[in-house]
């Protein structure tokens, strides 16, 4: 499978990652991508960046060393009503919005209060992607977020960090394996993110491959192969 974009990825911006943007620009050349994303953590996280720096990202150059870069931001989903860490005049500087659940910023809620909280993620307008869904950090219910993001075209990401044996994330492995099933049942497309905190991990998918391998997933559905299919699906560049 030729992978052509990873849309997930930090920088030391984030606080807690460790190159540079130049760095994890040519780490992406180098492995014969075409598309970066660059996605901060937005304030809910400990030691990211302000708020200026989502201001200033005009001055980035959006294609380095031959491949294109998208930034934008990782957004907190903060509790049950869905309410985000970033204002929407922020949202509107960035190329991509992400949005994922947190432990650091979280208030967490019954199963049903969760989901509630990811569906009405799902359903905002600026939102293109929902990280890490199936990692355990809340109670889901995961039916009628897949249902959702079909709904609203917005992508459920199989996150390949939150499957690593070292984070000690039980669930996230059957979380994963029961949102690709429902995806595939109803013909849902993913994202595979890397949620790379360092060049080394970009593009790597590893452990969300043999999730795809086990449910013999449609490789059609995984947007991860060619870029203008994903931002036709997200409408990126348009309009």
């Amino acid at each position: 499978m030729k992978i052509e974009l990873d849309v997930h990825t930090h920088t030391v911006a984030s606080g807690h990652a460790y190159s540079s943007l130049q760095e994890m620009a040519q780490a992406a050349a180098d492995k014969g991508l075409k598309v970066l994303g660059i996605t901060e953590h937005t304030p809910g996280i400990p030691g990211t960046c302000d708020l200026i720096y989502f201001r200033n990202l005009h001055v980035v150059p959006r294609r380095m060393y031959g491949i294109e870069l998208l930034m934008g931001a990782e957004i907190n989903i903060l509790d049950g009503e869905g309410h985000l860490d970033l204002d929407e005049p922020y949202m509107e500087m960035l190329d991509l919005r992400i949005a994922g659940i947190h432990s650091l910023c979280y208030q967490q809620g019954t199963p049903e209060e969760n989901t509630q909280g990811m569906l009405n993620a799902i359903a905002h307008p600026y939102i293109h992607i929902i990280s890490h869904p199936g990692d355990g950090t809340a109670k889901l219910l995961f039916e009628p977020i897949v249902r959702a993001a079909k709904e609203h075209h917005t992508l459920l990401e199989i996150n390949n960090s939150s499957l690593r044996p070292c984070r000690h994330k039980v669930e996230a492995r059957p979380n994963n394996l029961e949102i690709l099933h429902l995806c595939k049942r109803y013909e849902v497309p993913i994202i595979l993110g890397s949620d790379a905190h360092i060049s080394f991990d970009i593009a790597q998918y590893e452990y969300a491959l043999e999730l795809l391998a086990e449910t013999d997933f449609p490789e059609s559905l995984i947007l991860n192969t060619d870029v203008e299919r994903f931002k036709a699906y997200l409408g990126i560049g348009q309009g």
